[in-house]
């Protein structure tokens, strides 16, 4: 059996593998994400000049896709750069209305994107990266999915006790799909595991050839 590792210290993504029924060790994968996405920008600037591009990069690519590919990519690279074999698996999930919408700073600004979402369909996109690490080849996986999310509209008092139950702090967007904040999910259009941190179901597809 190959040594299988998430690099991610999420309990929802951990719990999601875990269905898979196979072992697997957590490590998370420290990066630096704002470096990470920086070098991102520089890398789409330097593609559009290559390609006389005169529209943004946010126009001409699917920016929010790009963003959680490079962000797996980056986690999982960290992670196994520490092992001599194994399978890694990064992954990180973005909420996208127009603007990336990470994890609120405070209640303000949770409270800010919770306005922006609500009465209205936003995507979640989640990257993951498969590398299989085996003597001195590695192979690469990776890929993304797109997940629709429609939220009915919320009244004050409801945004402010969804709020008091602390669910929004440590997600991105404000909200987790898996909590109380499904009480205003009129519906998705997409993998729902994925929205929640993990496709579980594309992942196996890939896994599947190593395990």
């Amino acid at each position: 059996m190959k040594r299988i590792i998430l690099a991610s210290g999420s309990p929802r993504r951990r719990e999601l593998l875990s269905q898979t029924g196979l072992s697997f060790e957590v490590i998370p994968g420290e990066v630096d994400e704002d470096a990470v996405v920086k070098d991102l920008h520089a890398r789409l600037e330097m593609q559009d000049s290559l390609q006389c591009m005169e529209d943004s990069k946010k126009e001409n690519l699917n920016y929010p896709a790009e963003v959680v590919k490079a962000l797996s990519a980056s986690k999982a690279e960290a992670v196994a750069a520490q092992i001599p074999e194994g399978i890694v698996i990064g992954s990180d999930t973005i909420v996208w209305d127009d603007e990336i919408l990470g994890k609120p700073k405070d209640r303000a600004d949770a409270r800010r994107m919770l306005r922006q979402l609500q009465g209205r369909v936003h995507s979640v996109f989640t990257g993951v990266t498969v590398l299989v690490k085996e003597g001195a080849e590695t192979k690469t996986y990776t890929f993304f999915c797109e997940t629709k999310v429609d939220v009915y509209p919320m009244t004050e008092k409801e945004t402010e006790d969804y709020l008091d139950t602390g669910e929004a702090m440590d997600k991105a967007g404000a909200y987790g799909i898996q909590g109380a904040f499904g009480l205003w999910v009129k519906g998705i259009e997409g993998d729902y595991n994925s929205v929640v941190g993990l496709p579980l179901s594309a992942l196996w597809q890939v896994l599947k050839r190593y395990v």
